[in-house]
C-alpha cells in the first residue's frame, strides 16, 4: 500500500509591483533554515486559518506591510519531495500574487528586505522552492 505524504501548507507572497517594476523580497536571517537565502515573504497556516488570511498575519509580523487580500491571487506552487530532505513533511508552498499594500518593510523578525527588479531576483540565491516560484511565477 502506498502512504500519502501530509505536507505542510506555507504561503508566500509575491509583493509588486512597486512604482519602479520592483518586487519585495526577503533575505534569511542567520540561525534559520537556508541562512543568507532570498525569499518570497510568508509563512506557515495556522490550524483553522485560511491562506489569504495567513499571508497577511505573516507579512504583518514580519515586516509591517498591511496586504489588501481582496487584491490577492493564487500565482504558483512548488512542493517538496516527499522523503526527500531532512525534513519530518514535505512543504507544499503556495505563492499569491499581491499587487495591493500598505506601509514600508521594516525587519521585525530578523533577516533583510529588498526591492528588486525581476532580472535580478532570477539572479538571487534561493532555496529550491522559491527558485521553482521565481522561474513559474516571472517565467
Amino acid at each position: 500500500m502506498e502512504s500519502n505524504p501530509t505536507y505542510l501548507p506555507v504561503v508566500a507572497a509575491a509583493i509588486g509591483p512597486d512604482g519602479d517594476g520592483r518586487w519585495l523580497m526577503h533575505r534569511r536571517p542567520e540561525g534559520k533554515a537556508h541562512a543568507g537565502l532570498w525569499e518570497f515573504p510568508g509563512g506557515k497556516i495556522d490550524a483553522g486559518e485560511g491562506a489569504r488570511e495567513a499571508l497577511v498575519r505573516e507579512i504583518e509580523e514580519e515586516c509591517g506591510l498591511s496586504l489588501d487580500p481582496e487584491t490577492m491571487r493564487e500565482a504558483a506552487f512548488a512542493a517538496d519531495e516527499p522523503g526527500g530532505g531532512t525534513r519530518a513533511r514535505p512543504i507544499l508552498l503556495l505563492l499569491y500574487h499581491c499587487p495591493g499594500w500598505s506601509g514600508r518593510p521594516i525587519s521585525r523578525e530578523g533577516g533583510e528586505w529588498q526591492w528588486f527588479a525581476p532580472h535580478r531576483i532570477a539572479q538571487l540565491e534561493k532555496p529550491p522552492l522559491d527558485r521553482q516560484l521565481c522561474a513559474r511565477f516571472f517565467g
